[in-house]
């Protein structure tokens, strides 16, 4: 690979990399299951990676990632048109508008859980983790802590309130400067 390809393709990289977890969000606000915004993020990366020449540095590669993205959900809908569990595309197109108005904000919220998050003492962390795997079983995770289920829910409720305290603090403070 020669240098200017080699400088073009880390370019992409990190760019996508860097708002990859945005995009998917987007696209995850849009379809039904995760396997499918999975499937239709695939689509949407050799996309971005084949259009790359036409993106414009200093242009927003979130924006035009995620306007990529809405064209494949919206062609993935038109496809799966049969299906009744598949939203209608003008709902996903009202949808993609106020997930895309509302990105920032919730970008801003990403990072500030991720600082509070950090205070976290790293037991309490990895059990919050824990609780909030897709395959987790509260009692057993309950039992590791040294908890009752009925415990253990005490606790998970006073951590995400001291976290959304938190959250709210870090905003109001970045709100401040």
């Amino acid at each position: 690979m020669s240098d200017g390809n080699q400088d073009h393709h880390q370019q992409f990289l990190r760019a996508f990399t860097t708002h990859e977890p945005a995009v998917r969000a987007f696209v995850r606000r849009l379809v039904p299951t995760r396997a499918d915004a999975d499937d239709i993020l695939q689509e949407v990366a050799i996309v971005l990676w084949e259009k790359y020449e036409e993106f414009h540095e200093g242009e927003d590669f979130k924006a035009w990632a995620c306007g990529i993205a809405r064209y494949k959900v919206l062609s993935w809908l038109r496809d799966k048109g049969r299906d009744r569990l598949v939203l209608n595309t003008e709902v996903v197109e009202l949808i993609a508008k106020e997930s895309l108005r509302d990105e920032s904000q919730l970008h801003q919220q990403r990072i500030a859980l991720e600082s509070c998050l950090e205070k976290v003492p790293p037991a309490d962390r990895y059990l919050l983790a824990q609780a909030y795997q897709s395959d987790a079983k509260i009692q057993d995770i309950a039992e590791t802590s040294g908890r009752s289920v009925g415990g253990f829910y005490q606790w998970l409720y006073r951590m995400r309130q001291m976290l959304l305290d938190c959250i709210h603090r870090n905003i109001a403070q970045e709100s401040s400067i």
